[in-house]
């Protein structure tokens, strides 16, 4: 008899195999189980999008700086009356640390985070011809910016496959074993060994929205989870996946 848990809605879920199976430094996982659990998640998310809403580089990287320590739903409540006023640094810097920080009020640190604004608008205007740059050594020189910010403009401006390790991706890394590592720096690395290239680009997507909508901090919500049979976490409670299905565009939700 077929076992049921080998098909999931007429979608095969089987590993396959290939001749020789290595285990990959750094992970709990094969090479053939890695390739699964990002196959499984391309097919419930073809084309996983960044929730921060935004309208070009420049608007998208002050929306990242801003999103620190605060959730997409609250920095795009702010934004969007703010980049009507303000999408390019000059706009910005004539609107003036005062009124940005009007707009921004309801979001953490909103101080701070308006005299960075302010400062990376400033900056883009005096060194970068108002243009955001493409690369990550310039862009982390900019007040505000770390290599996770700088990481996700790389991937949602340029097109780049990076890995912008948020909480979500670093407690997915070690809670399952895939890319265990004692700072996001680790993190980075060994995921961006890890990962198939033919997965790379969308991956970090992939996985922030596997963490923040499946595989939560407190609470894991395994019965929804695509690959409960391959994962290794030791707080997993179930061993059967998820349906394997197309999930509609996602709306941005609170976390």
């Amino acid at each position: 008899m077929e076992n049921p848990k080998r098909k999931i809605d007429q979608i095969d879920v089987s590993i396959a195999k290939p001749a020789k199976v290595r285990n990959v430094t750094g992970t709990r996982y094969a090479a053939a189980e890695i390739h699964e659990i990002f196959r499984r998640f391309s097919i419930q998310r073809p084309e996983p999008k960044g929730e921060l809403e935004h309208i070009n580089p420049f608007t998208l990287l002050v929306a990242v700086v801003l999103s620190a320590q605060a959730t997409d739903v609250g920095v795009n409540k702010a934004t969007r009356a703010l980049f009507k006023v303000a999408d390019t640094p000059a706009k910005m810097l004539a609107l003036g640390e005062a009124k940005v920080g009007d707009y921004i009020r309801t979001i953490g640190l909103w101080r701070n985070k308006a005299k960075n604004v302010i400062a990376l608008s400033q900056a883009l205007i005096d060194q970068y011809d108002s243009v955001v740059p493409d690369d990550r050594d310039e862009l982390v020189k900019l007040p505000g910016v770390g290599r996770k910010t700088a990481n996700v403009v790389l991937s949602m401006a340029f097109g780049q496959s990076t890995m912008a390790v948020d909480t979500h991706i670093f407690r997915i890394g070690n809670r399952l074993g895939l890319a265990p590592g004692k700072t996001p720096e680790e993190v980075e690395a060994r995921l961006m060994k890890v990962i198939p290239s033919e997965y790379l680009y969308h991956a970090h997507h992939w996985l922030i929205l596997h963490g923040r909508y499946i595989c939560k901090a407190r609470t894991p919500d395994c019965a929804a989870c695509v690959i409960a049979d391959i994962c290794k976490a030791a707080e997993k409670t179930s061993e059967i996946p998820a349906p394997l299905v197309p999930l509609p565009p996602q709306a941005v939700q609170a976390r």
